[in-house]
């Protein structure tokens, strides 16, 4: 049985090489307080998108802080992820995304679910207007 609001590991982005690649051949927009790095490719793996977030350690001390924020954002991806694995199922599809939070001012759970509707969605966006050949 497949659970649609998990997060699992096998969608967690790992790895040196796939993150280096994913930070040098992404491209970026931000949906402020999230600046949002993707890369799209045609599939290989079983994974439609595999995610990480990341929080700052020179606008954020503290490491509760840091945790905190990173589970709002990972908790507001997995609440809203089904239209964005959907869709690149539908154009058989894979994704890389980094969401990189660069406020400066911790917000909460509300707010950080707002802007990461927007940005899943400026992705569904981006993913319809692809050209991406599927070999």
């Amino acid at each position: 049985m497949i659970h649609l609001n998990s997060f699992p590991k096998s969608e967690h982005l790992c790895g040196e090489k796939r993150i280096t690649r994913l930070f040098t051949q992404g491209k970026a927009f931000i949906a402020y307080p999230l600046r949002v790095i993707y890369l799209i490719e045609s599939k290989k793996d079983a994974e439609a998108a595999s995610v990480m977030v990341s929080v700052p350690k020179k606008r954020f001390k503290r490491a509760v802080k840091r945790n905190r924020l990173k589970r709002l954002m990972r908790e507001a991806y997995r609440l809203n992820k089904q239209m964005l694995i959907e869709k690149l199922n539908e154009k058989e599809l894979q994704i890389q995304i980094a969401f990189n939070y660069v406020s400066d001012d911790e917000l909460d759970f509300a707010t950080v679910e707002k802007k990461m509707k927007l940005a899943l969605q400026k992705i569904i966006d981006i993913i319809e207007l692809s050209d991406i050949k599927i070999s």
